[in-house]
């Protein structure tokens, strides 16, 4: 029996250095295809990626657009304000092209489009960028979605999480920092407010961080990694999941 008991405690002990963590596309698989775009998240999928980021900001008739910045110039060459520009505008633009031309003419998506592309079992990560003028809004697209439990929602600006974890307490929420004093001082707020834990710049993530978030029961996440080796710190650190450009490449890296 002692011997049957500590076989099972190596093959446990195996299991665990094995597991993987999430891997999350950042802004799809954007390394490759036009970040923020149905075909990048898509690629994704395709790339057995967990869950697959992006970012929303609100048009000025009222609908979610994913983007990262807060003008169109840098990835589709023309310059519009989200406030400032009805959705009828914004989807005419050409968000592919300037990263490879066979992505021409993809558009800027609807957050519903990008909800939509998530297999069964796989997660959508919606960062919000702008303000909590976007609230209203996204509390109707989610309650028309069907995939209300694959959402999960972060954000820099530590209201909009906490607005964030109110209208959709059943979803995970993470706030997100790249200051480490920052975070320090923040974490046991993070625990209070019951976030499920923080999404951090990878390199302010050290072992007494992931410590002292664990000791208040908060995961730590990590973006965005695009160096195998760095991934494997974190996974030994005990970071539970990892934003990348290039979610193929470091998924083969951590098997």
């Amino acid at each position: 029996m002692k011997y049957l008991f500590s076989v099972l405690l190596i093959a446990l002990s195996c299991f665990a250095v094995k597991a993987q963590p999430t891997i999350i596309a950042h802004r799809g698989s954007s390394f490759t295809a036009p970040e923020n775009t149905v075909a990048s998240a898509k690629l994704a999928w395709e790339q057995n990626a967990d869950a697959v980021e992006c970012d929303i900001y609100l048009s000025k008739d009222n609908r979610i657009m994913v983007m990262h910045d807060g003008t169109t110039k840098r990835t589709t060459g023309e310059t519009y304000k989200f406030p400032e520009t009805n959705s009828d505008v914004l989807r005419k633009l050409d968000a592919g092209s300037w990263k490879d031309q066979k992505y021409k003419g993809e558009k800027i998506p609807f957050l519903e489009e990008i909800i939509a592309t998530a297999p069964k079992g796989k997660k959508i990560v919606i960062e919000i960028k702008c303000g909590p003028e976007v609230f209203p809004v996204l509390k109707e697209v989610v309650s028309k979605c069907k995939k209300k439990k694959q959402l999960i929602f972060i954000a820099f600006d530590w209201q909009n999480i906490l607005i964030a974890k109110k209208m959709f307490p059943k979803n995970a929420c993470y706030w997100l920092s790249s200051s480490a004093a920052d975070v320090q001082a923040k974490l046991p707020e993070v625990a209070k407010n019951r976030l499920e834990g923080v999404n951090l710049n990878n390199k302010i993530i050290d072992e007494g961080t992931v410590k002292k978030a664990k000791d208040l029961g908060l995961e730590v996440l990590a973006w965005t990694v695009d160096d195998p080796q760095e991934a494997k710190r974190l996974v030994q650190l005990g970071v539970t999941a990892i934003t990348t450009n290039r979610p193929d490449l470091i998924r083969e890296s951590l098997q």
